[in-house]
């Protein structure tokens, strides 16, 4: 495969790292505020490709303590051959700060595409778990502790920075393999509701003051306008925010329009949930980043967003 990164970028980009262990003051205080990025869609053109290391250097300037990818890391068409996967793999390793991955749609479900070569979606996503969900921690010069739900979906992952759980799912767009593959997204579904509710649970026997969910898909943005693929989850996370005392936040890539606000209702016609919240991470063309700043209030966690550049 043709290496987008040449060497000279790659020796500069390295240079600009700084490796810093995680000093006692920055685990001092629960309740002490704290800002991660979250970006996805992206990289998708050879532009992008050409940029992305300047955009994980530019969030190595930060003082972040973690980073998040929500997904598709390059173009639906764009081959999913494991060139590409070592090298996005590789990109992600530069950051100095912690770095989750979230798998998208466009480096599984969309692999049956002529133009993305026509492979097995299952087997694919095989090869993500082996190369980007092999081990407890996440990927990054500094790593960060995990906990995985299982073998068979190590992917969905969850850890504790202060007062706040965070929680991954494989939860992609284009209806949620649904469609295609029906048999698979009830088994994924199964475990994703159950990895949820088991998550929100750890939360309230802690007393946690806040829950932020990380996937992929915008379930608001079902094809068919009844979001087919997402009704179930949609009804999982009501649930749970309303059984939960703190804020929820949700961010979440795939339709590629950043922004905030506050979707998701008990039935049709209610009111929004307040303590609710959506991000959507920009996406190609837009090649940007989110900060998420999560400081406490009278006793309330509030989360800023604003981009990263």
């Amino acid at each position: 495969m043709r290496r987008l990164l040449n060497r000279a970028a790659a020796r500069a980009l390295t240079a600009a790292l700084i490796c810093l262990a995680q000093s006692p003051a920055a685990a001092q205080n629960a309740s002490a505020p704290f800002t991660f990025a979250a970006l996805g869609d992206t990289p998708y053109t050879r532009d992008e490709e050409e940029r992305f290391p300047d955009l994980i250097a530019e969030m190595n300037r930060e003082d972040l303590a973690f980073v998040v990818h929500v997904g598709d890391f390059k173009a639906a068409n764009a081959r999913c051959d494991d060139g590409l996967f070592l090298q996005r793999r590789e990109w992600f390793e530069y950051s100095r700060h912690p770095f989750v991955f979230v798998p998208g749609d466009n480096e599984w479900t969309d692999c049956r595409r002529f133009a993305a070569g026509r492979y097995e979606p299952l087997e694919r996503l095989r090869k993500l778990r082996e190369l980007f969900f092999r081990s407890e921690e996440s990927l990054g010069q500094r790593r960060m502790k995990l906990a995985r739900q299982s073998p068979d979906y190590p992917e969905h992952a969850r850890w504790r920075h202060g007062e706040v759980l965070f929680v991954t799912l494989n939860v992609p767009g284009g209806a949620n393999n649904a469609r295609h593959m029906p048999e698979e997204f009830r088994s994924r579904n199964a475990a994703v509701e159950q990895w949820l509710e088991r998550s929100f649970r750890l939360a309230r026997e802690d007393g946690l003051r806040a829950v932020v969910v990380l996937m992929q898909a915008n379930p608001w943005a079902s094809p068919t306008g009844h979001y087919f693929g997402y009704r179930e989850l949609l009804a999982a996370l009501a649930r749970e925010t309303r059984e939960f005392r703190g804020e929820v936040l949700l961010v979440h890539g795939d339709t590629h329009r950043h922004r905030v606000d506050r979707p998701l209702r008990r039935a049709p016609g209610d009111a929004p949930l307040a303590n609710f919240t959506r991000v959507e991470v920009f996406g190609s063309p837009s090649m940007n980043w989110v900060r998420i700043r999560v400081s406490e209030e009278a006793g309330r966690v509030r989360f800023v967003v604003t981009p990263g550049s």
